[in-house]
Formats: structure tokens, C-alpha cells, sequence
């Protein structure tokens, strides 16, 4: 069964140039004849994808070649500029952690407010609260505002609540340069939970050995297009003798 479906995902996102180009600077240009409308930038070029229920999906490419983008698409932070995107199923995105949080609300309150976000009811977030918490280890910052914790400790929050409440679709990139070592462990033993259960996981890593050995498939992209698709082992060869 389909979860994920993207079908001619394009994205073009504003220049510097045209961030900057200002009302007087284009009424100028327009008298002198010489205005030329600031050119897009294509960070995603028709993308065609289609995952299914329990795939392990790797994307991997070179700095700012789309991944990360590809991921917002999917959960729907970005809106593509053409195309479409059907998902089917709850999805938890470890992507930016923590950045969806309310700095003045409580830890606590947070944690209700992300889970009810996911569809989750605020009963089943308050019984789910403990757990969260006592995974992030953050026990004692409960009725704290956010604004008061580090990075890391928001960090380890995101993670802690998106993976306690059992998505049909886990969306990760890089999530596990998350903490100290200990932590990062604990993230690791709880990611491959994911795996065992047969649960649909796209994951943005460099990686490239964590992707061989624990994806179906992977995609490589470069400068916003699909290069390859296929099994994981194919696309990482593929990419590593393109950088020869």
C-alpha cells in the first residue's frame, strides 16, 4: 500500500537578489529600462517518488543538493511551487527538532500542544508525558519554559515525544548527531525499534554505511533531481563513483 506519493515536485525558492531587490531599486530599473525580474532558484526539479507501507527509504547527496527540502515537502512544512503530494498515515518528523515548540510554554504543556499536532488526543499525551519525559531526561524541567533549556535538552525533547508516539511514517535527517554519545545510543536502540516493527521510515543521512545496511532502497540527489533510485547498496556505489 502507498503511504507517500510525489508526483512532477518542483520547488523554487527566492535569491538573495530578489530577498534584496527593493521597491526603489525596481521602479529605477523600470525607468532606465533595464529591470530583469531576479531569477528562482530550483532547489527541487520534478520529483517523482513513491514509498510504500514498512520501506526504509535513504536519501543521500551532497550538501544542498534538495534532501532535507525533499523531507519538509513530505510533511508538508514546505509547500512544492507544482506538483502534488499525497501521504496517507501520521507522520513524525525528526527534522528540525524541537523547532515547532512554544519557548514560553511549559516543557509539559509543549509536549501536549506537539502531540495534538500529530493528531494525538491531550489524554493520551498526558499519559504518554512520563515516558517522554523520563527519555529525555528531563524529569525535573517538566513545568519549565522551553526558553530555559539548552539546545541539546530541546533537541532531545523533539525526539523523545516524535518517536513515543508510534507514527505510521518516521521522517529523520541526521537525528542521530543528537546529544553526547550515551544519548545518541539510547536514540540509536530506539530508531532500530522502528526497523523491527515494520514501520515506513525515510531517512537523510551521510552515513552511507548506516544507509547500506539498514535501508530497502535510497535515493541520490543532486542539485534538486533524482540521479538514481534503487536498492541502497546500488545508490551509494553510484554515488561514490561520481565523486572519483
Amino acid at each position: 500500500m502507498e503511504l507517500i506519493r510525489l508526483d512532477r515536485v518542483s520547488l523554487l525558492r527566492r535569491t538573495q537578489e530578489e530577498y534584496s531587490y527593493d521597491l526603489k531599486k525596481t521602479i529605477l530599473s523600470f525607468l532606465e529600462g533595464k529591470y530583469r525580474k531576479p531569477a528562482k532558484k530550483v532547489v527541487l526539479d520534478r520529483i517523482d517518488l513513491v514509498v510504500e507501507a514498512g520501506e526504509k527509504v535513504g536519501i543521500i547527496g551532497a550538501n544542498g543538493s534538495g534532501k532535507s527540502t525533499l523531507l519538509k515537502v513530505i510533511c508538508g512544512i514546505l509547500q512544492p511551487t507544482s506538483g502534488t503530494v499525497r501521504v496517507r498515515g501520521q507522520i513524525a518528523p525528526l527534522i528540525e527538532l524541537g523547532a515547532g515548540f512554544d519557548p514560553e510554554m511549559s516543557v509539559m504543556n509543549n509536549i501536549i500542544f506537539y502531540g495534538v499536532l500529530l493528531g494525538f488526543s491531550k489524554a493520551e499525551m498526558l499519559q504518554r508525558t512520563p515516558a517522554i519525559l523520563e527519555f529525555a531526561e528531563l524529569q525535573d524541567y517538566a513545568l519549565m519554559p522551553v526558553k530555559a533549556l539548552s539546545s541539546g535538552m530541546v533537541a532531545r525533547l523533539g525526539f523523545a515525544i516524535a518517536t513515543e508516539v508510534h507514527p505510521d511514517i518516521l521522517i529523520l535527517d541526521e537525528v542521530l548527531s543528537v546529544g553526547d554519545e550515551s544519548f545518541k545510543n539510547k536514540c540509536k536502540r530506539r530508531i532500530d525499534k522502528f526497523w523491527e516493527a515494520n514501520a515506513t521510515v525515510l531517512v537523510v543521512s551521510h552515513d552511507l554505511g548506516f544507509i547500506q545496511q539498514s535501508c530497502d532502497r535510497a535515493i541520490w540527489l543532486k542539485k534538486g533531481e533524482i540521479q538514481f533510485s534503487g536498492s541502497a547498496e546500488d545508490a551509494v556505489k553510484t554515488y561514490l563513483s561520481s565523486l572519483v
